[in-house]
């Protein structure tokens, strides 16, 4: 069975931007089967940062996107601009 995987990719809107800066969360495109435990233990070995919080909403075009809390040693702001987003 081949591992597919978990974050997709980065969402960049307006919104996700704001909540970058003010919030210190960043979101995600996930797979569609992915849950909270398992985007919170993927976004942590990849960028080596502490996950407080995931949220999870779905779209109404399907996509399902992980709005990720990082604790407070984690700047949120940092990752954003390795992933050139900001």
């Amino acid at each position: 069975m081949q591992k597919r995987s978990i974050l997709l990719y980065p969402k960049v809107t307006e919104k996700t931007s704001k909540l970058i800066e003010t919030e210190n969360k960043i979101a995600f495109v996930v797979d569609k089967d992915a849950t909270k435990d398992l985007i919170k233990k993927e976004f942590e070995r990849k960028f080596n940062v502490k996950v407080e919080k995931v949220n999870v909403n779905r779209t109404f075009s399907g996509e399902k996107i992980a709005y990720i809390k990082l604790k407070e040693g984690g700047k949120a702001q940092e990752i954003a601009t390795k992933l050139k987003i900001l």
